[in-house]
């Protein structure tokens, strides 16, 4: 495949990641909540850094909640979609990073999500907490625990679950690269 190709493929895949971003958060009913649980936009994020690399899954992971909440007023700009954009570009920067440095086997696959989840939260962490000195509230550690882990179990499972299952299958149908 040439870069030209190549850069088109990447560009069509992250537009569709976007795009999923956009959407999947509806099927939780845009209750907080259930998308706080499950991290609907998540996924695609985590997915496109495995499928285009880095730096096209830091943009998706980026933009993905500032466009929602632009359009949808979900999730609030301040501080939830912001934290979250940085949080979800290193999600799919680290994902995509890892991803082309291990081996492509489900070892390496869980060790390019578990990396980019314990990296994303950790950052999401920091963010939040800036932001909070900007305003009236306050971030402490339990709430940390509490956002980036606690009440967000069901989705860190479901991407535990569902990333490496697509991730595999895609390496079978040979469209991503595979164990040798």
């Amino acid at each position: 495949m040439t870069n030209t190709n190549r850069s088109v493929k990447n560009m069509v895949v992250a537009a569709l990641m976007l795009a999923l971003a956009y959407v999947l958060p509806n099927f939780t009913g845009n209750i907080p909540q259930i998308g706080s649980m499950l991290l609907p936009m998540h996924l695609p994020t985590l997915l496109c850094g495995f499928l285009c690399g880095g730096v096209w899954g830091a943009v998706v992971g980026f933009v993905a909640p500032l466009l929602r909440s632009t359009l949808l007023g979900m999730p609030p700009m301040f501080p939830t979609a912001i934290s979250m954009a940085f949080e979800m570009a290193v999600y799919g920067l680290v994902s995509g990073a890892l991803y082309r440095r291990l081996p492509k086997n489900l070892g390496g696959i869980y060790a390019s999500l578990i990396g980019a989840m314990a990296a994303g939260r950790v950052v999401w962490g920091v963010v939040r907490a800036l932001l909070t000195l900007t305003g009236n509230t306050q971030f402490s550690f339990a709430a940390f625990i509490a956002g980036a882990f606690t009440s967000a179990i069901p989705g860190i499972l479901l991407q535990l679950v569902a990333i490496p299952v697509v991730v595999v299958a895609l390496q079978k149908a040979r469209l991503i690269p595979q164990a040798a």
